[in-house]
């Protein structure tokens, strides 16, 4: 059993090596929601995620002759550079397996770090089973990522300090993947005050914890598809899970859509950039059946690549009408283009992009396409242009921006 000593031990071990991510209350967030919602910025902390606690406090914990032998782990992105971090820190080898989707600003800070990469398979269990092999093989100590009950009392350190900034927490949002963080915040969490709500995440497309669940065991998902990288598991551990059947009271489930609404509110409202599995918390926060709470969502890690980073811009913005864009059949003479172009500016749309295609049909009356991308400050005001494009003597008609948005 994990007890109050052992999450002491962790947080004097964590002592000096962790980054302070205080508690964040967000107006925003608690209007929305009805509750007085609170972030725990994790992914503020040092290597970006809160892995870093978990890996350095397993490290911490082994045999010098664990260590001499070298340590391997398979990872998703977070605890890949948590245990990169901890093993330079401690001047042994790591050896890092993760799925070939792993955002690439993972895999290199892991690189950074000082550890081995190797790249395979499609989701986090396709690089656990390579790494246990491989830990077989070479005689090499397995740091789990999750499935390790010293490595969820390093993770459950972030329950501490929620509590010592918000004593008064009523319900705690965390994101699940494989278990061990949500193993040990809601261990602490209910050792620190039973009455606390403890509330799990996932998305929809991995919800192996909800299922396993449901079933009294472990089970496995045929797939674990889902936009969230970091939570993309199909089996859960089944030495944390009688902490979660234990301590968690429910779990949430999330589409993959609701997470990109969750990252422009984060980052245009806080200026964080948070990874989508990160995300979860904060889209759950719109299926809680409680008012006047005090909620705590954890930001579980913020390492998002560019290439993501900027897809979830742009399909954020399209799903808020905020980029949009139609196509309109035009006579072929000159001054059709300008015409168009003033209602626009009437009506102050933005144009980002534009294509002027002459040669679309034969017939002049209305031989030229016209396809135009805007930037508009909403579903109304997007209405508004369209409105009075048709207004104007125009046909049109929106089209799919994703395509021509590029």
């Amino acid at each position: 059993m994990l007890t109050l000593e052992d999450f002491k031990e962790a947080r004097g071990i964590l002592h000096g090596v962790l980054r302070p991510t205080p508690l964040i209350h967000s107006p925003r967030l608690s209007k929305s929601s009805g509750n007085n919602v609170y972030l725990k910025p994790e992914n503020m902390q040092v290597t970006g995620a809160y892995k870093i606690r978990g890996a350095y406090y397993k490290i911490s914990t082994l045999s010098q002759e664990e260590k001499e032998r070298g340590l391997i782990t398979a990872s998703a992105g977070n605890h890949a550079q948590g245990v990169a971090y901890a093993a330079q820190a401690a001047g042994v080898s790591a050896t890092i397996v993760m799925p070939t989707t792993t955002p690439l600003v993972k895999v290199n800070n892991t690189k950074e770090y000082g550890a081995r990469v190797i790249l395979h398979g499609e989701v986090f269990d396709d690089a656990a089973e390579l790494a246990a092999k491989l830990a077989e093989e070479q005689g090499l100590t397995y740091v789990h990522p999750f499935n390790d009950l010293t490595l969820a009392t390093g993770q459950g350190t972030i329950a501490y300090e929620i509590f010592q900034d918000l004593p008064d927490v009523d319900v705690i949002l965390i994101p699940v993947g494989g278990g061990g963080l949500i193993t040990g915040v809601a261990t602490l969490a209910k050792l620190l005050n039973p009455n606390v709500t403890v509330i799990g995440v996932e998305p929809t497309g991995a919800a192996s914890m909800k299922a396993s669940l449901e079933a009294g065991h472990v089970v496995t998902l045929p797939s674990a598809t889902t936009i969230a990288d970091g939570v993309a598991v199909k089996t859960p551990g089944d030495l944390v899970f009688p902490y979660v059947q234990k301590n968690v009271d429910r779990i949430i489930t999330i589409e993959d859509g609701e997470l990109v609404e969750a990252f422009l509110d984060i980052i245009e409202r806080h200026k964080m950039i948070v990874e989508n599995a990160g995300l979860l918390t904060v889209a759950a926060l719109k299926h809680l059946d409680c008012q006047g709470k005090n909620v705590v969502s954890v930001l579980s890690g913020g390492n998002m690549d560019v290439i993501t980073l900027s897809s979830l811009v742009q399909h954020g913005l399209i799903c808020r009408g905020r980029i949009f864009t139609f196509a309109v059949q035009l006579p072929d003479r000159p001054g059709e283009l300008l015409h168009v172009a003033q209602v626009l500016a009437e009506n102050s749309g933005n144009i980002i992009k534009l294509e002027h295609n002459q040669f679309v049909n034969i017939n002049r009356q209305s031989g030229v396409e016209l396809k135009v991308t805007l930037e508009a400050f909403g579903h109304d005001h997007k209405e508004q242009i369209l409105a009075a494009l048709r207004q104007a003597g125009f046909h049109a008609v929106e089209t799919d921006t994703n395509d021509f948005y590029t």
